[in-house]
């Protein structure tokens, strides 16, 4: 979410965005009613859930991630009937949601930031148990973009989730209390998991995320009755020579290791695995999506070149031994944050007057692929939004034609590209209608202008990406920020996957939204940053009804049935990478300046209140003097964008998430400064120290530069 002083829209929306061992069992609050179900989900049952249209029992529904709803009880003709029926504040930080609630046999299964988990009674709101993984606050640091959880999966009477600080936990459905909890990182690097366990055949399949520190991907199942490691699949190779005593071992050899130079694997290689997953029973296949290269700079990562498999790839395997099957990479050499953990959907498309099986993403590159979801084989691709990286795909293989100058570090020069490392679709979730046979997806139009990182050194705090966002970062002129927020757009597509094409569009002046779902009324559902939830008629798009929510909302909505009533449910809450690092345009790009996190839930007719929205900020600007030199404020400028602008934004101005410094009494107090950013002692709230990366005199030159910026501001509002 960066604009560069080249002038092109630069949009990091960094959404890169865990062996085992037992742990403490954190407490859970003491249940408020016994109605909590026994969840007793199985195989059978998950992969018959459409037979249970009124349940909403994994991620994406069904096994298949299409998040599209059989419910027509609401519908195209009264969804202006919708109205609150319930909503539930979440006791947590301020910070972003991007949970998919979970329901089954009458009780509703949603997390929030810091992985609590809350069972709620589906038709009331009502709390039945809240379970806190008390996630330490230092934790925070290991994170590229906020403290978010997508979810829980559900099994035999248990709840899973896998918390930010890498443990998997096992939670009793009815109690809320802990079964059982496995590490399933080494604490000692900086792992974390933000996605959503997906149960197979007594499986938790989890992975993790860290593509921007020192991380090396991998997808762990564990038994769900024990907790004991089953199998793992690491995603690339590691130092060569030694074996992983994994299902990934041979065919990292055979495959992958000669696509890699250099001493890739002292930073890990990446290819992480934080969000997408789909099973197809019938199959027997698991797929599961990998991230960006570590670090992002191809030639920093693998100087001799090279396509880095598995990274930015999808993997298909055996979800009882992990065994490979099959892998097809979007982005050979990726070198752009071009991950493509992105959702993936299973459908039966007919293509060509032939029904096939296919699998279908939306990566962040910036194309729509369909392929053959038995064998891997490219079926088609286009883009979805502006894209110049590439000249487009060979027919045949589907690898990119690409632009030669998109190689920035190979090149030496930088480079505007579209899309940007938030991608032409970032984590927020598609949905697929088999009754339009069109797939709804939320798109972001912008870019970023890359400029390799020169000199580039490994950090065990901070980024690791061989990029310098300091020569991307954020203009300080208000006017010049005010043009760029016109040119930082998205839209919610409706995509015709066989004839690759976009049959209609709702365009949006803000770029970071909401998931979507799809329902068998001709809706669809979604939220905007701007606190709107809408719905939109299927086969046109027109917009029929919306609420203001007062809260951004980046969480994808569902739509279950309690009591013969049909509900849609949204968590809301701003963040994520861009409410933490786009600086201005993510301040400007919100509903307000508050974030209360909640869930809400409608119906036909609700009788429940929107609550108000909270008073606008009283905070005044008081920077002490800005009497620093210039060369001291660049000094500050460049370990400011080094190390604190993914958490409070670029250019000094947060996104509405994390504390603005430009505000912060410790500008003031020099020695208080130092205590905070050098020695740690706010480490307990995620502020951890600085100390073994930057001098204090290094650290003063970041306060001259947040003065400066404070001045600025003030004097530009007078």
């Amino acid at each position: 979410m960066y604009v560069s002083r080249f002038g092109a829209l630069s949009l990091v929306a960094l959404l890169a965005a865990c062996g085992s061992k037992q742990s403490p069992a954190p407490a859970a609050s003491e249940p408020k009613a016994s109605a909590a179900a026994k969840t007793a989900v199985d195989a059978a049952r998950l992969t018959a859930a459409d037979s249970e249209p009124g349940t909403w029992m994994t991620y994406g529904r069904t096994y298949d991630e299409q998040r599209f709803s059989p419910l027509k009880q609401i519908n195209a003709q009264n969804v202006g009937q919708l109205q609150l029926a319930w909503h539930y504040d979440l006791a947590a930080a301020h910070r972003v949601q991007e949970s998919t609630p979970i329901v089954v046999d009458g009780v509703m299964y949603v997390t929030s930031a810091w992985s609590k988990v809350f069972a709620l009674d589906a038709a009331t709101g009502k709390q039945l148990w809240v379970f806190d993984p008390e996630v330490p606050g230092a934790a925070g640091i290991k994170g590229c973009c906020d403290v978010p959880n997508r979810g829980v999966a559900v099994w035999n009477g248990k709840v899973y989730v896998g918390a930010f600080d890498g443990r998997l936990i096992a939670i009793d459905a009815s109690s809320g209390k802990q079964a059982w909890s496995v590490s399933t990182v080494d604490d000692a690097d900086n792992y974390s998991i933000t996605g959503a366990p997906r149960i197979v055949r007594g499986k938790v399949i989890i992975g993790n995320a860290g593509g921007e520190y020192k991380a090396r991907g991998y997808v762990t199942a564990y038994d769900a009755e024990s907790g004991k490691k089953v199998w793992r699949f690491y995603t690339v190779p590691g130092e060569p020579g030694k074996k992983d005593g994994a299902a990934s071992d041979d065919v990292l050899e055979s495959k992958a290791r000669s696509t890699w130079t250099g001493e890739f694997w002292k930073l890990g290689g990446g290819g992480t695995t934080w969000d997408g997953m789909a099973y197809d029973p019938k199959l027997d296949l698991l797929y599961f999506g990998t991230d960006n290269g570590e670090p992002w700079n191809h030639a920093v990562r693998s100087p001799g070149g090279g396509d880095n498999l598995f990274t930015a790839s999808i993997i298909a395997v055996r979800p009882d031994t992990g065994e490979y099957v099959w892998h097809f990479q979007n982005t050979p050499g990726e070198s752009w944050d071009y991950s493509a953990v992105q959702q993936m959907i299973l459908a039966d498309l007919t293509i060509d007057g032939k029904l096939r099986q296919v699998i279908m993403q939306a990566p962040k590159n910036g194309f729509f692929y369909v392929l053959d979801r038995a064998t891997g084989e490219f079926i088609s691709a286009q883009p979805i939004t502006a894209v110049n990286w590439a000249t487009g795909l060979d027919p045949q293989t589907g690898r990119p034609i690409e632009n030669p100058r998109s190689r920035y570090g190979e090149t030496g020069k930088p480079w505007s590209a579209m899309p940007g490392p938030a991608g032409a679709h970032a984590w927020q979730a598609m949905s697929y209608d088999p009754l339009t046979h069109l797939v709804y997806l939320p798109v972001i139009d912008g870019g970023f202008v890359f400029v390799g990182e020169k000199n580039f050194k490994a950090k065990t705090l901070g980024w690791n990406t061989g990029v310098d966002f300091n020569a991307g970062s954020l203009p300080e002129d208000p006017k010049v920020i005010a043009q760029i927020q016109t040119t930082l757009k998205g839209h919610l597509s409706a995509w015709d996957p066989v004839a690759q094409k976009q049959v209609w569009s709702v365009p949006y002046d803000t770029s970071w939204n909401g998931g979507v779902v799809s329902t068998a009324g001709n809706l669809i559902f979604q939220g905007t940053s701007m606190g709107e939830f809408a719905a939109f008629q299927a086969d046109d798009g027109k917009r029929l009804w919306s609420a203001q929510t007062h809260t951004g909302i980046l969480a994808p909505p569902i739509t279950y049935e309690a009591n013969g009533e049909q509900y849609v449910v949204v968590e809301v809450g701003w963040g994520g990478a861009f409410g933490l690092a786009a600086g201005q345009l993510a301040r400007d790009a919100q509903a307000n300046q508050g974030n209360i996190p909640r869930v809400l839930a409608f119906k036909l007719n609700g009788t429940d209140t929107m609550p108000a929205p909270p008073p606008p900020s009283d905070l005044k600007l008081a920077p002490p003097p800005d009497e620093a030199s210039a060369k001291v404020v660049a000094a500050g400028k460049s370990h400011y964008h080094t190390f604190c602008s993914t958490c409070h934004g670029d250019s000094a101005v947060s996104g509405g998430v994390l504390p603005d410094l430009r505000y912060s009494a410790a500008m003031s107090a020099p020695n208080t400064w130092q205590s905070i950013v050098h020695d740690g002692v706010r480490s307990a709230n995620g502020m951890v120290s600085f100390g073994s990366q930057m001098s204090k005199e290094e650290i003063e030159t970041i306060r001259t530069y947040v003065i400066h910026r404070a001045t600025q501001t003030k004097s530009q509002a007078n």
